[in-house]
């Protein structure tokens, strides 16, 4: 019986493995080698052919398939050309730290600010100012902002491109420099002690997640109330329900703004002060006291269908509502060179935005057009000049910092700049790193210069009437 039954499961088996053998996927046997532009493979085997007679080929491979490509392009004669000594190098205080959130544009120019705070108060130079403060109001306002554009766009098409922006390119940490007057303006500063860093500040990606599907949850509440009749004086008091729950938002993450507050510090020479209460407002105005309105957003784009010594605005780029619009010069490099080394001749840091990832070494800090071949690892010549990388996409602002020393040869020219980041200090020079003038020109885009080094018949430019730009314009980009 036993012997009868394992025949019989035998023959099952073997019956299953044939209609498995049988019942296996067979590849279509479709040729679309004679479709126009397509590759076959006497394309792939002449590429391969030519490829195994080169002998830079197979050193790039051997070396990139084992060490990241960036360590085996660099040039080592101009590596060692970069130095930590600058003819012009302003104090430097001890260096921020942003950690995983776009809060460069705040850190830099809060950087730049603590220059007047420390010196207003005597203090020694690891002081810092809340960035946590102002990035909940940017947070808040930019909400608010976000809904207001909404409103204006009740009836647009979902799968328009404006739309597409709003809910992808709008909603993220980053900002611009007028965004930053406007918090200011509004809402004053306080000490980094006052409303320090939480979780959700130095880790945002929470906290942007829940932003964003609250406004996306409200967007589509607008639609329904606008199809059902709703007027926009009842869309507008709904916002302010909404508006409740996005405060809420963001005092759960990132604590609550203060009114008011006391503040006491001992100074370098170890005098004690107290002010038994003063607003955020109050605390800038006595300690800070920059006038922001004093500076101009200079930009160099070298775009056709941007001109130079016109001025430009970008459409919906902004945080609060009534505030400052976004306004920019766009200047020939040699302009925007001069003004920025004026500046910082005169002891004064400068904000500015850049495209910070093109030919960076983020272990020494050193950004160089120059310093790295990677057409001699890929066997082939990048084309593109300034203009077309940002036609084509390649290039734009992402990141802002604070300059804060520049290297000027004997004729005055500047060979190569400092820069105080907010990455932290274990990169670049204890966390300042170095741009060749090489790299200015090519991945420079804006700076924020005070108006007393800029000539006249370029500040007169500023009071004609701006070009407005769509939102996704590179110009738009939020640093």
């Amino acid at each position: 019986m036993h012997c009868a039954d394992n025949i019989g499961m035998g023959k099952g088996n073997k019956k299953k493995k044939e209609e498995k053998k049988t019942s296996k996927y067979l590849l279509p046997n479709v040729d679309v080698t004679k479709m126009p532009g397509a590759m076959t493979d006497m394309h792939w085997n002449s590429f391969q052919e030519d490829l195994h007679k080169d002998a830079t080929f197979h050193l790039a491979k051997n070396a990139i398939c084992n060490v990241p490509v960036a360590k085996v392009a660099v040039k080592r004669e101009e590596f060692v050309k970069i130095h930590q000594t600058y003819s012009v190098h302003l104090p430097e205080n001890k260096i921020s730290n942003q950690k995983s959130s776009g809060r460069c544009w705040i850190f830099a120019l809060l950087n730049c600010l603590r220059y007047d705070a420390i010196k207003n108060m005597n203090l020694p130079n690891d002081f810092e100012l809340s960035q946590t403060y102002l990035h909940f109001w940017d947070k808040v306002e930019r909400a608010n902002y976000f809904l207001e554009g909404m409103l204006d766009n009740l009836d647009e098409p979902l799968d328009s491109r404006l739309m597409g922006w709003f809910f992808t390119g709008f909603w993220s940490d980053g900002g611009q420099w007028q965004m930053l007057l406007n918090l200011i303006d509004k809402y004053g500063l306080v000490p980094k002690h006052i409303m320090p860093e939480t979780a959700s500040s130095i880790n945002t990606g929470a906290m942007n997640q829940a932003f964003t599907q609250k406004l996306q949850d409200f967007t589509c509440q607008f639609r329904k109330m606008h199809a059902a009749g709703a007027s926009i004086d009842q869309l507008r008091a709904e916002k302010e329900k909404m508006m409740k729950v996005i405060y809420r938002i963001a005092a759960v993450h990132l604590g609550e703004p203060p009114s008011e507050f006391a503040l006491q510090w001992r100074d370098k020479d170890k005098k004690f002060h107290r002010e038994d209460s003063m607003t955020p407002r109050e605390f800038y105005n006595n300690f800070v006291g920059v006038n922001l309105h004093d500076y101009v957003c200079l930009i160099h784009c070298p775009q056709k269908t941007k001109p130079f010594y016109k001025t430009y605005t970008v459409k919906y780029l902004g945080n609060v509502v009534g505030g400052n619009p976004v306004k920019y010069l766009n200047v020939e490099m040699d302009v925007f060179k001069e003004a920025t080394v004026k500046q910082l001749k005169d002891d004064m840091p400068v904000w500015f935005g850049c495209d910070v990832g093109k030919y960076l070494d983020r272990t020494s800090g050193i950004n160089d057009a120059t310093m790295w071949d990677y057409e001699s690892v890929y066997g082939t010549n990048y084309t593109m000049d300034k203009a077309e990388r940002l036609d084509y996409g390649q290039s734009l602002m992402t990141h802002a910092m604070a300059l804060t020393g520049v290297d000027l040869d004997k004729n005055k020219n500047p060979v190569q700049w400092r820069i105080e980041n907010s990455w932290g200090d274990t990169s670049g020079d204890k966390g300042f790193y170095s741009m060749t003038d090489s790299w200015f020109d090519e991945f420079m885009y804006g700076v924020a210069i005070h108006k007393k080094y800029i000539d006249k018949k370029y500040l007169d430019m500023l009071e004609i009437e701006p070009v407005v730009l769509d939102p996704w314009d590179p110009m738009g980009s939020l640093a």
